[in-house]
């Protein structure tokens, strides 16, 4: 782990100190300004889609209605706290009622 953590450590050093001081171009600002969404959905996409092996596109997926309401709400207020916040709650609240 000490090792792994030195690694990860020097990799982003070196990009400090390689390219700190220079001004980074409008189009790979561009680019980099999408890369923390892509990687969110890539993570959280298939625990909301796949139950198991199974793509699950139907309204008993919970998962799948608490996010669409999540999305909505984070559409509407730009909130990131109040959007998980009503996502959780819509989840539990139909585990709840129809598990």
């Amino acid at each position: 782990m000490i090792a792994a953590g030195a690694i990860t450590y020097g990799l982003r050093l070196s990009f400090i100190l390689l390219v700190g001081d220079r001004e980074i171009p409008g189009d790979i600002k561009t680019g980099l300004y999408f890369v923390p969404p892509a990687v969110l959905a890539a993570i959280i996409l298939p625990e909301v889609l796949y139950s198991g092996d199974e793509l699950q596109l139907n309204f008993g997926n919970f998962r799948l209605i608490a996010s669409l309401i999540a999305v909505i709400v984070a559409w509407k207020t730009k909130s990131p706290i109040l959007t998980v916040a009503i996502g959780m709650i819509v989840l539990w609240v139909l585990l709840a009622f129809f598990v």
